[in-house]
């Protein structure tokens, strides 16, 4: 559907973790790549990883908390790479903890990061993508915003399920216009986004998304989107496995969420299933990171 030699991306958070490993896979693919992070370190260093391997790249620092900056990353982006045309919004964080002991600012906080960094993307290249008549939106989601197991980090759920009916209806606008869109859907990823997790309820138990699904590494969701793009698709889970999920909710939402409080109340945490050298090898990049 899109070849990505010579094309620019633009990755929002692209300094570690699955963005890091987005921005990676686009530059084996060959693409000219923008790495905009709040850490401005760790966006020059995934620049310099990606030139290290012969692509092109720039570390830019940003805050997508800021009108004025997102702005910003997409002109120096302009200035010193080219117009991007594929623009990648995968800011985000979680917290954990009984809605009614997450403060509202908080609430705020999560909305603003995992939602409005999309919209103030948007309101940057919407116009000029449509003007152009191409390019690729890419948003961030995650399983949890696809159907209910994720009732300690509500903020959360509630942004990343608008991250997805947005995508949708934007791919519903766009896709006329020549531009695409895909939101990826990560399920259970190694990477140290809890690392950061505010706590607002102790001893609070963990919930996954099932235990029939194993944790990938963020190299692997990265390939998948890619491929995804590739594909054309608008939908793009790490897992497959999450479509035999989705098709039991969307049969019976009542007795879908009523099953699962069963489960969780007999001790099933919905856990993923992690590979011990899966695992080993995650923790072996943490200490010497390669692209």
């Amino acid at each position: 559907m899109m070849p990505f030699d010579g094309r620019v991306a633009l990755v929002y958070g692209g300094g570690n973790g699955i963005g890091q490993a987005i921005a990676y896979e686009l530059a084996r693919r060959g693409a000219c790549v923008a790495v905009a992070d709040l850490n401005q370190v760790a966006a020059e260093r995934t620049a310099a990883e990606i030139a290290a391997f012969g692509g092109r790249a720039v570390g830019i620092s940003c805050d997508v908390m800021s009108d004025a900056s997102v702005a910003e990353a997409a002109d120096r982006t302009a200035d010193r790479l080219g117009d991007a045309s594929i623009v990648v919004n995968n800011v985000g964080a979680i917290v954990s903890g009984n809605p009614q002991d997450i403060p509202i600012a908080e609430w705020e906080r999560l909305i603003g990061l995992n939602l409005f960094s999309v919209i103030r993307s948007n309101a940057v290249f919407l116009p000029r993508l449509i003007a152009v008549g191409h390019g690729h939106i890419v948003n961030t989601a995650s399983f949890a915003g696809l159907y209910p197991y994720a009732a300690n980090r509500m903020p959360y759920v509630a942004a990343k399920a608008a991250v997805i009916a947005l995508s949708e209806s934007l791919a519903l606008y766009l896709e006329p216009q020549g531009v695409r869109v895909s939101c990826l859907c990560p399920g259970p990823i190694a990477t140290r986004v809890a690392d950061s997790m505010k706590t607002w309820t102790p001893n609070l138990t963990f919930r996954g998304p099932g235990s029939q699904f194993t944790v990938k590494t963020a190299a692997d969701v990265a390939k998948t989107l890619a491929d995804g793009m590739v594909a054309g698709r608008i939908i793009i889970p790490s897992h497959d496995e999450v479509w035999e999920v989705m098709q039991a909710h969307a049969a019976d939402p009542d007795g879908f969420i009523r099953t699962a409080i069963a489960r969780f109340a007999g001790g099933d945490e919905g856990l993923p299933t992690v590979d011990p050298a899966m695992q080993a090898a995650f923790l072996a990049q943490q200490e010497s990171p390669t692209p």
